[in-house]
């Protein structure tokens, strides 16, 4: 059988899992009162399940168990298996970091030493930022003690990235699926099958996931969730493309998630100027801030799902990928046409 067909196979089997599962999920939320409460900082209304997270792992890790069980991976060299079970045990860690934070409220510190934890023991079994790109000088291998911190800077940055555009009903989701479509085309371009597996199986959960988080949501995925797959994109762009020594599989997977990148940074830099802590929630994240020029919530979160989209198709259009520019095109039009819909309810 085609490996092509694993993916596909990874992909369907985890969006049917997280399709089936979720409802249960969030009935088990309700009756055990395991609710997102609202207040003035978040935008729901009402009570809201915050476990979604674990029906996304659930339908990841079957999704691999279910490709293992076909095929044993018999497509991959050993090394590459190896690879899937580093990246896939490190993101059941984050999980399980944040569905501690979801069920337990961990302070910020604890969580975020956790994290660091994990994320120097998947440096230490291979998942490790080997080399950077330095302007007009190329690429650049790093040593050991640059690359472990650059590494847990990455994938902790990551997860609490995705974790903080979590703030609208199916962004993150929808943010986290379309990047993982994206991972899963170019690492199949760039011959990477194990680090594609894993981003079709996760964009198969996060997809599927927007079947009862879109707005109006009926549960969120919460910390579990959102660490998760923060995590797991960026362990996947590290093992699938940043290992790759040429100087446009390194940037890859920064421009793909460029939009949660950015939207952190900026944050920070914001919080930091204004005298607080840039651990400190607040309103300055861009889904804000177009809420507060007058976007409605489903607009907000489809301008930035175009931005997603916009970002992962340069990618595309960089990787070499035949038609990939036509793609970048057809997102750019995307883009503006949502950009015009924005400015337009932005002045009214």
């Amino acid at each position: 059988m085609p490996y092509q067909l694993y993916h596909l196979a990874a992909f369907s089997v985890a969006a049917i899992v997280v399709l089936v599962s979720t409802p249960t999920i969030k009935e088990i939320g309700l009756k055990s009162g395991r609710v997102d409460l609202p207040n003035a900082r978040k935008m729901h209304q009402r009570p809201m399940v915050r476990l979604g997270g674990v029906s996304i792992f659930l339908g990841t890790l079957i999704a691999l168990l279910a490709v293992w069980n076909l095929g044993g991976f018999g497509f991959l060299p050993p090394e590459k298996e190896y690879q899937i079970w580093g990246v896939t045990i490190g993101g059941l860690a984050f999980f399980l970091i944040g569905l501690a934070d979801d069920l337990f409220s961990l302070p910020a510190i604890a969580r975020l030493l956790l994290q660091s934890a994990v994320a120097s023991g998947a440096w230490w079994v291979g998942v490790q930022i080997s080399f950077l790109t330095i302007p007009f000088h190329g690429l650049v291998q790093l040593p050991v003690w640059i690359s472990l911190p650059v590494t847990i800077v990455w994938l902790v940055g990551m997860a609490n990235a995705i974790n903080w555009i979590d703030g609208l009903d199916g962004l993150a989701a929808g943010v986290s699926g379309i990047a993982a479509v994206v991972m899963l085309i170019v690492c199949l371009f760039m011959n990477q099958p194990a680090a594609a597996l894993i981003a079709a199986a996760l964009a198969g959960g996060a997809l599927g996931f927007l079947r009862y988080n879109f707005n109006p949501a009926q549960i969120f995925m919460g910390d579990g969730g959102a660490y998760f797959m923060g995590f797991t994109l960026a362990g996947v762009g590290v093992v699938g493309l940043v290992k790759s020594v040429t100087t446009v599989a390194v940037l890859l997977p920064y421009l793909i998630l460029a939009v949660p990148i950015l939207d952190m940074s900026a944050v920070i830099l914001d919080r930091l100027r204004s005298g607080k802590s840039p651990f400190v929630a607040d309103k300055r994240h861009l889904h804000h801030r177009l809420l507060q020029a007058g976007l409605s919530h489903r607009l907000t979160v489809l301008f930035i799902y175009s931005l997603t989209l916009w970002v992962g198709t340069l990618a595309l259009a960089f990787s070499g990928i035949p038609s990939g520019l036509v793609y970048a095109i057809a997102a750019t039009a995307l883009l503006s046409y949502t950009s015009w819909k924005v400015m337009r309810h932005a002045r009214s």
